[in-house]
């Protein structure tokens, strides 16, 4: 089952034993909330200041940011937190993959308590317009016929535009060679002057080079064709079957967090994101605002692990 379906479905709160809260958290919040999240300036750190901006005034206290540096650190503060609902953690896709890409000091299973998944992001699959590919199967039997020679680029080892590409070859059963780059800027610039052939990119980072056509959109990464990239059909669709690869926020509390905490915190966030600004504003920024219960977080969270987890072990990605 695609995301789309997962987050589709009613939301559900059968599993969050509505008994089970405390009298502490009866009286929840009654204090600032503090959540962590990833350095300033960056696509995750808007979502957060979106999000506190849209609960601070229904939850009734002040919601502090508190930007961390990339990596294992906001995890891991979370993770050591007080089950209290006073701290919380907003983090991208890579706050549940890199403990399959290197040692870390938690677990995003074991020690945290879904709340919602906040919104999604998609890529689109860009070639160097120099290859004579219009379609994913066009490129996969492209990829076969003439193995090793096709480059691509991505961001560095472990990172989505490599996760996304190697899991693509592994599906594809194609020989692709990986060519890292220090940023995207880069990696899109080489792409341009056909350094490389091929990039697993964001729709936003895209969309204007695709639309002067120095680059060629082909396809996109989610299950379903998106309004984030009209008109592409998803690769699932068009060659490889079964393909998912989207860029995923959520929003977790401590492990043993009250059930009436997370509760609380879901439905203030929820009904924020279901919200007609809240959606204009999220798609402006090349993302779908989404809001789904803890249980569909959670399936769609171990779902990526899963694909991911494959690809990795096949490969032998680390991350140092």
């Amino acid at each position: 089952m695609g995301l789309a379906s997962l987050v589709a479905a009613t939301i559900s709160v059968s599993l969050l034993g509505l008994g089970a809260g405390t009298a502490s958290s009866q009286d929840y919040p009654s204090k600032p909330i503090r959540i962590i999240t990833s350095p300033a300036g960056g696509g995750t750190d808007f979502t957060v200041r979106q999000i506190a901006q849209g609960i601070s005034g229904p939850l009734g206290q002040q919601i502090i940011v508190d930007n961390r540096p990339s990596g294992i650190i906001q995890g891991e503060t979370v993770s050591k937190a007080a089950p209290d609902g006073y701290t919380l953690l907003i983090a991208g896709g890579t706050f549940w993959t890199l403990p399959l890409l290197q040692k870390t000091t938690y677990d995003p299973i074991r020690d945290f308590s879904p709340i919602t998944l906040i919104d999604v992001s998609i890529n689109v699959v860009a070639v160097h317009p120099s290859v004579p590919v219009k379609s994913i199967r066009e490129l996969v039997a492209l990829a076969k016929a003439r193995p090793g020679e096709l480059n691509y680029a991505s961001t560095g080892s472990g990172g989505t535009a490599h996760l996304a590409t190697e899991l693509f070859k592994s599906m594809a059963g194609v020989n692709i060679v990986h060519v890292p780059y220090k940023s995207m800027p880069a990696a899109i610039t080489d792409l341009i002057g056909g350094q490389v052939q091929l990039l697993f990119v964001s729709s936003t980072s895209a969309a204007p080079h695709v639309k002067s056509g120095k680059l060629k959109a082909i396809a996109v990464t989610s299950t379903q064709p998106s309004a984030l990239a009209p008109g592409l059909p998803p690769v699932a669709t068009s060659g490889v079957p079964g393909y998912e690869v989207v860029s995923m926020t959520a929003m977790f509390a401590p492990a043993k967090t009250p059930a009436a905490i997370i509760k609380r915190v879901n439905e203030e966030v929820v009904r924020y994101l279901k919200t007609p600004e809240a959606k204009e504003t999220f798609f402006s920024r090349g993302l779908d605002a989404v809001g789904s219960s803890p249980e569909q977080l959670a399936v769609a969270m171990k779902a990526e692990m899963a694909r991911l987890e494959k690809v990795i072990k096949e490969t032998g990605i680390r991350v140092n």
